[in-house]
């Protein structure tokens, strides 16, 4: 080969000025556009936390309020719960005293009620015992007076040489059965009076009355009540020699006596005065009985 021979070059052909301006603007603004995308990623990761952080306070307090209105209506049941709690423990605590009150004001009643009976009875007693008192006066004082009679009589009788007989001894017209019984219960004046015998050295006033009659067989009831109602209710007015004399209503009486006639009666009285023989008008009963 001629040493002036063409070698062919491997050097690259050179571009025109205007291809490598195009192809640098090119990667130019390929590079510009990478990175306005890349700001704008960025800038648009950079503004959502900043949106995240700006609505986070609405949800915060949208949460609270809701947090704070559901306490708010728990609390407002818990209190309705002890509130309801309170006024049934305060319904109860009523019903308790109520029924205390109501126990208490049975109790006062009947205490009052006791009190009240015992003050009649204690009262009954005490006018009882004050017509006792002044029967037993009034019959010292009847008693005095007869005995006064006997002796003016006594000393008349001795100087004219004849006996007289006391008013307590004068006949009562009373024939049969009826002097039978008189004649006993005069054996009795002067016997003391205590209360629930039937001799024969003391009675009281019924049991000197059974024993009367049971002299001429005729059996009667133990006490006054059932004496008052033996037999058939006479009149006051119209007495007959042993006709059973009481005191109070028939069928409650609470005293009874025989009486002899001449305006008189028989009785055991009490135990001061013991068994004694009295005008009617000493101590006026209020009904009699006849059984003869």
């Amino acid at each position: 080969m001629s040493p002036n021979a063409h070698i062919t070059s491997h050097r690259k052909p050179r571009r025109p000025a205007t291809q490598s301006w195009a192809i640098r603007s090119g990667v130019a603004g390929g590079v510009l556009s990478t990175l306005a995308v890349t700001g704008a990623a960025q800038a648009t990761a950079a503004e959502k936390p900043a949106e995240a952080t700006i609505e986070m306070p609405a949800i915060n307090a949208a949460l609270s309020a809701s947090v704070a209105e559901s306490a708010a209506a728990t609390q407002q049941t818990a209190d309705d719960y002890q509130v309801r709690a309170q006024v049934d423990k305060a319904v109860d605590h009523a019903r308790v005293a109520a029924k205390k009150a109501k126990q208490e004001a049975d109790r006062k009643a009947e205490a009052e009620r006791k009190a009240a009976e015992a003050k009649e009875k204690r009262e009954a007693e005490q006018a009882r015992a004050s017509r006792d008192a002044q029967r037993t006066a009034l019959g010292t004082k009847a008693t005095a007076s007869a005995d006064s009679d006997d002796e003016g009589s006594g000393a008349q009788g001795s100087g004219s040489g004849t006996s007289t007989s006391t008013t307590s001894t004068k006949s009562t017209g009373a024939t049969g059965n009826a002097a039978t019984l008189i004649s006993f219960l005069r054996a009795q004046v002067g016997k003391a009076y205590v209360m629930g015998s039937t001799g024969p050295s003391s009675y009281d006033c019924s049991g000197l009355v059974m024993a009367a009659y049971q002299q001429i067989g005729i059996s009667l009831p133990r006490v006054s009540q059932d004496q008052s109602t033996a037999g058939t209710q006479v009149s006051l007015s119209n007495l007959q020699p042993g006709d059973i004399v009481y005191w109070g209503a028939a069928g409650s009486a609470y005293h009874v006596g025989v009486y002899i006639g001449g305006g008189k009666f028989i009785g055991a009285q009490n135990p001061s005065t013991g068994i004694v023989e009295r005008d009617m008008s000493y101590s006026p009963p209020t009904g009699a009985v006849r059984v003869m």
